[in-house]
Order: structure tokens, then sequence, then C-alpha cells
């Protein structure tokens, strides 16, 4: 199958890949898994390897198969684990909350949301945003309690600080991965660095909107806002004794200090030994094989928490799989895409998809966000299609290329409702009705997908 048929049928893949997953449940992985054999079918991708009479080698579906998942984990399978591990660390040792405690004495008391906000775009950098919500509840709940503050106002604040980093910075999986498939793996300092700019206008749009929708609606517990189980000094004393700034951070701080290490020596041209070394440790694997080592030193220090390493290793492993294993499908996805006559059909007709550009793997991931949930499955997922495409969509150059991953992102924000883990968080969390959490969590997520969406199309105008 060639030409419109097949589009045809790409179509109707998808649909019904989104189909199975919202509707009949089927696990992320089984559906794009037997999406792409199907698709591979229909293409009329050959069964098995076929050796032409110059000795060109077609690959057979099951080679298409095997190559893309296995090329997945190749990748970017350890830099997800050690990206989660990390996050798991700062966690059971309280160097989230010692980062959640530095960015409120940056800001200020007089600005609780702000602090709010910041608080969560910093800790949900290596920690999932669901988790991050709960960490940082407590916090929440004693800050509404002493400056008399929206709950709601407060829950907005925190969900929106921590969904725009989860969706736009390394190290959590999601961008990670879709990095990776979209061939900036080894430039993750450029992701990060455009993710943190890429998050300002949808910062600034989440902060107004938190002050706003905290007016209209209330909380079930602002009426008894007095009722606070943990303040904040007895969720500090949980932990014993924090550890200090410089040692919450380096985790984070020095993979990035390696990455950027790297990327300095590299665009100075140097060469030998010191380039060597500067280049092994500023790989995304190594680097961020060094921030876990010194996570570890946290667990040996003060905290006395090293036996509990093996669980803690045990307990990300067992998070982590299933995002690596719907990552790796969605790698298959995008290997079948690419070895169908698809992409060349496209690149000869592509005067449509050169106009929507930077907006198609916006609306893509939208689509595959509200429907099934997760987002990360919808920016991995998107990620594996859209890579055959990105020089039909003009964004084939390694910056244009993050600004697709940005747009992505943005489109995995939008929305969070009833089908995602996270809407059930905040509104469980922040004492919200599903009614009200459509009106605070779901219009604060299209907020911050729209808003951010904008800004990727302003940077677009000007990165190249």
């Amino acid at each position: 199958m060639t030409g419109l048929p097949l589009i045809i049928a790409f179509i109707i893949a998808i649909v019904v890949m989104i189909v199975a997953i919202s509707k009949f449940k089927i696990h992320p992985f089984l559906s794009i898994m037997g999406v792409s054999l199907i698709l591979g079918l229909v293409a009329g991708i050959p069964l098995v390897d076929q050796t032409a009479t110059d000795g060109t080698v077609t690959s057979g579906l099951a080679t298409v198969i095997g190559a893309g998942f296995s090329g997945t984990f190749t990748s970017i399978g350890i830099v997800i684990i050690l990206g989660a591990l990390i996050g798991s660390i700062l966690e059971e040792t309280g160097a989230a909350l010692k980062l959640a405690d530095m960015v409120i004495h940056l800001v200020g008391k007089n600005h609780p949301e702000l602090a709010m906000e910041l608080m969560g775009w910093v800790v949900s950098i290596p920690v999932f945003c669901d988790s991050g919500f709960v960490i940082l509840n407590p916090i929440r709940k004693a800050l509404v309690n002493r400056t008399g503050v929206s709950s709601v106002a407060m829950s907005v604040a925190l969900s929106c600080g921590l969904y725009v980093s989860h969706v736009f910075i390394p190290p959590t999986p999601g961008p990670i991965a879709a990095a990776s498939t979209l061939g900036i793996g080894d430039n993750l300092l450029m992701v990060m660095g455009i993710g943190a700019l890429c998050s300002v206008l949808p910062l600034i749009a989440g902060y107004f909107f938190a002050k706003y929708i905290g007016k209209k609606v209330k909380a079930d517990d602002e009426a008894n806002c007095n009722d606070v189980k943990k303040s904040y000094e007895e969720l500090v004393a949980e932990y014993g004794k924090l550890p200090n700034g410089f040692v919450a951070l380096a985790p984070i701080l020095v993979p990035i200090l390696l990455m950027a290490a790297s990327s300095i020596a590299s665009m100075a041209g140097w060469s030998g030994a010191a380039n060597d070394i500067l280049q092994f440790l500023g790989t995304p694997i190594i680097a961020l094989a060094v921030g876990t080592i010194f996570g570890v030193i946290q667990l040996v220090g003060a905290q006395q928490r090293i036996d509990k390493f093996y669980n803690l290793t045990n307990e990300t492993l067992k998070t982590v799989g299933p995002i690596l294993f719907v990552t790796a499908a969605g790698g298959v996805l995008g290997k079948v895409i690419a070895s169908t006559s698809m992409i060349e059909y496209i690149t000869q007709n592509a005067d449509l998809l050169e106009t929507i550009g930077i907006f198609f793997p916006f609306i893509l991931a939208a689509i595959l966000k509200s429907a099934q949930g997760s987002s990360t499955v919808a920016l991995t997922t998107t990620a594996g299609i859209v890579a055959p495409i990105l020089p039909v969509l003009g964004l084939d150059s390694p910056i244009r290329a993050t600004l697709a991953v940005m747009a992505i992102g943005a489109g995995a924000m939008t929305v969070s409702h009833a089908n995602d883990s996270y809407f059930w968080v905040v509104t469980n969390f922040g004492a919200m009705t599903p009614e009200k959490g459509y009106k605070t969590q779901t219009m604060a997520t299209l907020v911050l997908g729209i808003s951010g969406m904008v800004e990727i199309f302003v940077l677009s105008l000007f990165l190249h």
C-alpha cells in the first residue's frame, strides 16, 4: 500500500490505538505494539528479510520491530533509569524538601502562590509530578494556614509548577525519551536549557490563572483551614535533618555541569586526554551516573539510610519499567512508519505539513494526552510518530528538533482530566470534587499547554 491510502491507514491505526488505550483499557505497550504490527502488514513491509539482486537488503517486519525496540533501549534506557533513581533518592533523603525550602527563602512568604509554583517547578525536574504533589502538599497546607491564601490557588499553582518541568525538562523520563527519539539524546543540556526557557510563559500564565481561579472555587477543607495535620517543622522532623543546600542540589547540578563542560570542550575544539575525559563524563549516561553517586552519598551521610538503597532501587525499577517498555513501543511504531513509503509520499506532498510545522507535534500530542491520560505515553508515542517526518516539518536541525520536543511536551499537558492519575492526585490532596477539578486542574492544564505552545512558536521564528 502506498500514497493516500497508506496515509488513511495510518490515521485509522492511530485512532484504533487511542480507542484501545482509552476506551478498552488495553495497556499502551500492547496497543502500540499491536497497531505497529498491523500497520506494518497493511503497508506491505515484507514478512522476512529480502535481498535484491544488487545486494541491497530490505528488512522484514520482524527485523523492523526488533530494531525499533532494541534501538530505544540502546539510546535511552539507562538514562531513564538513572534519572528516576535520582528522583527517588531526593525524595527519600528529604533533599526534595530542602530544594522547596530554598525556593521559599528565595521568593519570600509574601508571594505564597509564586513560591509554591516555583517550588513545584524545581522539585519536578527530577521527581514525577504525582510524587512531587504528594511530597509538597503538607507544605502547601501549612502555607495556606499561615497566610490565609486560597487553598485552591495554592493547589493549582503547585500543580502548574510541577507539570511544566515534568514535560519540558530532563531528567524526567518523558522529555529524555522524546529527545532521544528525535535524535538529540546526546544534547540533553540544550534540551534542559530550552525547556527552562519554554517554562517562562506557562509559569506566568499558570500563576495568574491560580490567582484567578482561587477566587472562584473553594476547596472542601477551606472552611477549616486551621486543621493542618503536618506543619513544615513536623515534616522536616520526619527526616531528622535535611541535607544542606549543596548536597541537595548536587545530584541535579553536577550532571548539568558535566554536560556543560563537555559541550564547551566540543565547541572550543579541544583535543587530547582532557577532552576525552570531559566528553566521557559529559555523556548523559555517565553524567547521570555521577549524579546518582552524589545521591548515594546523601544516603550514606547524616541520614544513615544506605540500608534502604536496595529497596529504593527496586521500587524505582518497578516504576520505570512500564515507561521503558512504552517508550520502546513508541520506537517500534516510529521504525515501522520509517520503513514504509509514507515518508517519501509525505515529502513529495509536504505543502500542508510545512504550513502546520511546529504545531503538528503539539496537536498530535494533545490528542493522545486527552484520549489516554498519560503525559509520558503522549510524549513518547508522539515522538515516535514525528521522528521520521522532522525534515518535512522543517524541524531537522538540533535546535528545531529540541523545539519539537517542547511542542510535544506542551501537547502532553493538554489536558489533564479524569483519565489522568495526576488529575486525581491534585483533586484528592487539594480537597476538591471532580467537578471542581475540571474547573481548576483541567482548565489550568489547558492554559499551560496553549501558553507553552505560543512561546514555542515565537521561539521557532528566531531559532534555527
